[in-house]
């Protein structure tokens, strides 16, 4: 055999085994070896609008606050804030847990509520009002007319001291 069949017989079996070698790791690759894949569950798509209460105006810039409840146990959070449209969407929630939803707005009352995921798509629609005036001991309450007490009033004092005896 001349120089050159033997250069080309060389390269054959180089190009062979290369081949080769590469088959056999690619079945190893595709064997039941390693780490079993499991499919992460389902999502849904969960639309919440925030609106003011008097006159459904969207509110932009509100604090929608995500809390994946696990019993009684929360397992985090996830923020995100609302468009001009007063919406946010999150789709990374799993169908059938349960969610705590907490709104923070500037100039209106917190909101919060427990939802349970249950399909694949959940709008929620939340009405947030401006604060109530804050109950204080010093300013005068009226008192039931039908002779009860308030639940939170003092007791009454006598209207008429005893008579002396």
């Amino acid at each position: 055999m001349s120089r050159r069949g033997i250069v080309c017989l060389s390269l054959l079996l180089a190009v062979s085994g290369l081949s080769l070698s590469l088959v056999s790791a690619n079945a190893q690759a595709l064997s039941k070896r390693g780490r079993k894949y499991k499919a992460p569950p389902p999502t849904a798509r969960i639309e919440v609008t925030v609106l003011r209460d008097a006159n459904a105006k969207p509110i932009e810039n509100a604090a929608v606050v995500f809390h994946p409840m696990e019993g009684e146990k929360d397992r985090g959070n996830m923020e995100l804030k609302t468009n001009e449209d007063g919406k946010t969407i999150i789709d990374v929630l799993p169908i059938g847990d349960t969610m705590r939803v907490q709104v923070i707005a500037k100039g209106f009352q917190t909101f919060g509520s427990d939802y349970k995921i249950d399909k694949a798509q959940l709008s929620i629609e939340i009405r947030m009002k401006r604060p109530g005036q804050q109950y204080s001991i010093y300013d005068n309450h009226e008192q039931p007319t039908d002779g009860a007490k308030a639940p939170d009033a003092p007791p009454a004092a006598p209207s008429q001291p005893p008579a002396p005896k």
